[in-house]
């Protein structure tokens, strides 16, 4: 499957022995990722897999700093738990 608008996407890739995949070439060139770039891959059970863009990283690890930190002093800033 593959769907593509200049701002979203969607692509089936598959999965090989050792648990790679590759990034379709409209997904990288969409993304600016290059050979060589790190990606961060999160994951939920119940939400799945997702890679956050490049310059979003630093902005994932503070909400997940922010959670723990809440999590730790008994605080709820997610509001469903």
């Amino acid at each position: 499957m593959k769907k593509t608008t200049e701002r979203k996407g969607a692509w089936t890739v598959k999965v090989g022995e050792k648990g790679q995949f590759v990034i379709p070439k409209e997904a990288r060139d969409m993304f600016g990722i290059k050979p060589g770039d790190s990606l961060l891959i999160l994951g939920d059970v119940e939400r799945g897999l997702a890679i956050p863009p490049k310059g979003q990283i630093e902005k994932v690890f503070e909400g997940i700093l922010e959670g723990e930190e809440a999590a730790s002093s008994g605080g709820n800033k997610g509001g469903d738990k």
